[in-house]
C-alpha cells in the first residue's frame, strides 16, 4: 500500500477476526514503531508485547476504552524510557511518532488496530504498571491493541482548510 493512501484511509478497528497475527506480520508493525523518528535520536522506547489472554481481561477491566482487547490476538504497550529521555514531552512525542508508524503499519498489511491512550491518566499508567511489572522509570505511554479486522471502515475526509494559517495566525 502507497504511504498516502495508508495515511489517508486508516482507521481505528475494535473488532477482531480472532484469527493468529504471524509472527512476520507482528514483527513487521513493530519494525516500523523502531524506525519512527526520536528527539536527539534517543529511541527512548519499548514495546511489552501481549498475548496472554488473562492479561487481556486483567487489561480491559483496567482501562474503559479497551473492553475489545479479549477479542484480539496482540497488546503492544509502548513505553517511554525516562532514563533515555528527561524532557517528558520529548518522551511523549518520540513514542506517539512509534505508535503512528506501527498503526500505518498495520494498515499497510491488512492487519486492524486502535491506539488505547494511557498517559498521563495516573489510574491508568499505574494499572499497567501492575499487570505488566513496570519499573518506575519507565512511563506506559499507550497501547495498541492489534489483529485480524472483524470490520472494515470507510475512509473519512478529514482535510480541513478552515484550520490551515499562513505565516501567521
Amino acid at each position: 500500500m502507497d504511504v498516502l493512501e495508508a495515511i489517508y484511509t486508516r482507521r481505528s478497528v475494535r473488532r477482531f477476526t480472532g484469527e493468529p497475527v504471524s509472527d512476520q506480520d507482528l514483527e513487521a508493525v513493530l519494525k516500523a514503531g523502531f524506525h519512527a523518528p526520536s528527539a536527539h535520536n534517543l529511541q527512548p522506547w519499548d514495546f511489552i508485547v501481549i498475548k496472554n489472554k488473562e492479561k487481556f481481561e486483567q487489561i480491559a477491566k483496567a482501562h474503559t476504552y479497551a473492553k475489545m482487547l479479549p477479542k484480539a490476538e496482540i497488546c503492544i504497550l509502548l513505553c517511554g524510557d525516562t532514563n533515555k529521555q528527561q524532557m517528558t514531552g520529548f518522551l511523549i512525542e518520540d513514542c506517539s511518532a512509534a505508535m503512528e508508524n506501527m498503526l500505518l503499519a498495520a494498515h499497510g498489511i491488512g492487519l486492524g488496530a486502535v491506539w488505547c491512550g494511557l498517559y498521563p491518566v495516573t489510574e491508568l499508567t499505574d494499572a499497567m504498571r501492575q499487570i505488566c511489572f513496570i519499573p518506575d522509570h519507565i512511563i506506559p505511554v499507550g497501547m495498541m491493541v492489534l489483529g485480524h479486522k472483524g470490520e472494515e471502515k470507510k475512509a473519512a475526509e478529514r482535510y480541513d482548510t478552515t484550520k490551515l494559517h499562513y505565516e501567521e495566525w
